[in-house]
């Protein structure tokens, strides 16, 4: 039986609103000691967090119905908004925790970085497809500097940031180039970008011999702290509700290491179907990159799967020090209005190229 034009993907829909529900749900159990030792508001992450989730649903039916065609001729001006407020951040940016990424008007403040990613997502998918793909070089070339200025400035105070959106860029490239050469010299180049970010400030050369011996630094106690979550955990975790880290011993657990909370309370078992959902998501975007009716649609589609894929496997190999940490959050999960308005609003770009998908359920 085929989908007929106009219907979005059900399953796709029911995964992310499953995932910004429970995140819901996790976020109050993780952030409930914090609100209420920071603000006497137990409730007090959940409540900004659902304010966010309420605007990112409505934004998530609103693009869904748009013709994603119509987005094509916004895609450069909305690439260029995204460079001016990354821009300002430098310039007039507000500083929490030593980074300044966030900019404020009147009393909401989000983060510029947050909107790059769909913006960078919309100008390659359109450049891409309009492009002749026979000169794979030339559109390499060209790709890569369209998104050098964007990841130049994010990277300044958001390196974590800076490496998903290169990395979406290099995904969309390996998509649509015939050819495998030219990723030969994007990896060496990859490389050398981002030794020099790493070079000019020390502490990113210090987080490098944290993640080798974590015990050995006082920065390292986040990790460890992460680490002991998730072996306290064990098969079936100690129940929703129940974690002792989040009690101050993991630093912010509602943030960049909910995953680490989660092993806690869920267990290896919850951790495992988290993860399962969230690789059932990357392949309803494959599907629906793979049958979108010309390549922009495809394109957009796969760098939505590229945005998730990425940013799930760098915060999961944080938490468990697989790599060092960056400070990347979990998709639908942890705390951030910034991030799950323009994550959802990116879930309702996806439905809008699946109503157009001709493909068998």
């Amino acid at each position: 039986m085929q989908s007929k034009t106009g219907k979005t993907d059900g399953l796709l829909l029911v995964i992310v609103l499953f995932l910004t529900a429970f995140g819901m749900v996790v976020l109050y159990s993780m952030s409930a000691y914090n609100g209420q030792v920071r603000f006497g508001d137990a409730a007090y992450y959940f409540k900004k967090q659902l304010f966010a989730m309420v605007l990112g649903l409505a934004a998530m039916y609103a693009v869904s119905r748009i013709d994603y065609h119509i987005l094509l001729k916004f895609s450069v001006p909305a690439y260029l908004l995204s460079l001016a407020l990354s821009g300002a951040v430098l310039l007039f940016g507000d500083a929490y925790n030593g980074s300044r990424r966030w900019l404020s008007i009147g009393p909401l403040s989000f983060q510029p970085a947050e909107y790059a990613k769909p913006a960078v997502i919309l100008l390659l998918a359109g450049f891409v497809s309009r492009m002749d793909r026979k000169k794979s070089g030339r559109m390499t070339a060209a790709v890569l500097l369209l998104v050098l200025p964007i990841v130049g400035l994010v990277g300044t105070n958001n390196l974590s940031t800076a490496v998903i959106i290169l990395g979406i860029a290099v995904l969309m490239i390996f998509i649509s180039n015939p050819r495998y050469l030219p990723f030969l010299w994007i990896i060496l180049a990859g490389g050398g970008f981002l030794g020099i970010f790493l070079s000019l400030e020390s502490y990113r050369l210090e987080r490098l011999a944290i993640w080798r011996n974590p015990e050995l630094y006082e920065k390292g106690y986040q990790t460890m702290q992460g680490l002991y979550a998730i072996g306290s955990g064990g098969l079936f975790g100690r129940g929703l509700g129940g974690s002792l880290q989040k009690l101050g011993f993991v630093p912010e657990a509602q943030n960049d290491m909910i995953f680490a909370v989660i092993c806690e309370e869920l267990g290896l078992v919850g951790a495992l179907l988290l993860m399962l959902l969230f690789l059932v998501l990357i392949w309803r975007f494959m599907v629906i990159a793979t049958h979108a009716p010309d390549l922009f649609g495809s394109l957009i589609a796969a760098g939505i799967m590229g945005h998730i894929a990425i940013q799930v496997i760098l915060n999961i190999a944080v938490v468990t020090n697989t790599i060092p940490n960056t400070g990347i959050t979990l998709p639908f999960i942890s705390y951030g209005g910034t991030s799950v308005l323009f994550l959802l609003s990116e879930m309702g770009l996806a439905l809008s190229v699946s109503r157009f998908c001709t493909y068998s359920r």
